[in-house]
């Protein structure tokens, strides 16, 4: 049951959105700024609507490439973290490897990657570059943190490794990988930008990331503001569902979901 104290979380979010927006208005009309300085957020929401054919194309595109390199993380992420479990010495060998690839910035791999492969992979794999190690790492701290009692019950008992992974270390290592997911989300979205704009190229394929550099090369602001506003639109509902997921797997049994049913 939803509570008002839960109805005013909700609410008051979105209260400070629209007196933001209501100020930001406002200070455009006082001070009788023109469009391509800074457009009003009436602007910006009449520019959505207009050239909605145009970035709704640019948005599906965008989206795409986040959830192929998504997916591609998410599964590269945690297979690789079982491997770890598995070995050691494959741990040692490979996770400085992957620290590596997360510190180096997206910024300064995309031209490369633009170069040995096709645009459209390349933009894919920026994407999971920078999704690609949250994953391994929450999935990997997961692992290596189950109770040493239950563990050393589960060997007590001569259970085998793999019937210790599933039934002992996934469970427990369940609320990290999630948390991995959510990080490895939005972070996929900002890769995807990244790269698109590294690359560059005008056409009907185009994300979003193109329309916003476009539009900054035309003066076309109120385009570009609302760009952004997809964009951002589009890393919130990313974050959302994942968050959604993460509950409702979790709100039965773990204590960072049950808090939030009352």
């Amino acid at each position: 049951m939803i509570s008002l104290q839960n109805i005013g979380r909700m609410l008051l979010p979105a209260a400070v959105l629209a007196a933001g927006f209501g100020f930001w208005e406002l200070v455009v009309r006082i001070n009788d700024i023109q469009p391509y300085v800074l457009p009003s957020p009436l602007t910006v929401f009449q520019t959505l609507v207009s050239d909605w054919p145009v970035l709704s194309e640019s948005l599906g595109v965008t989206l795409l490439t986040t959830l192929e390199g998504f997916i591609a993380a998410a599964i590269g992420g945690v297979a690789l973290s079982l491997l770890f479990n598995q070995s050691k010495w494959l741990e040692y060998s490979l996770f400085p490897y992957a620290v590596i690839l997360q510190v180096t910035p997206v910024i300064a791999i995309a031209p490369l990657l633009l170069i040995y492969l096709p645009q459209q992979t390349a933009v894919i794999v920026c994407a999971w570059i920078v999704g690609f190690f949250p994953v391994l790492s929450n999935t990997t701290l997961g692992l290596n943190s189950v109770d040493r009692n239950l563990a050393g019950l589960f060997q007590l008992y001569g259970a085998s490794k793999l019937q210790t992974l599933r039934y002992l270390k996934l469970p427990a290592a369940l609320p990290y990988i999630l948390g991995g997911l959510r990080i490895a989300g939005g972070l996929s979205l900002i890769g995807a930008v990244v790269a698109e704009i590294a690359a560059g190229t005008a056409g009907s394929g185009s994300g979003l990331a193109f329309r916003i550099a476009e539009s900054g090369y035309r003066l076309n602001i109120p385009r570009m503001f609302a760009a952004l506003l997809l964009l951002s639109a589009a890393g919130i509902v990313i974050y959302g569902l994942l968050a959604l997921v993460s509950h409702l797997v979790l709100r039965r049994w773990h204590e960072s979901a049950l808090g939030k049913e009352s």
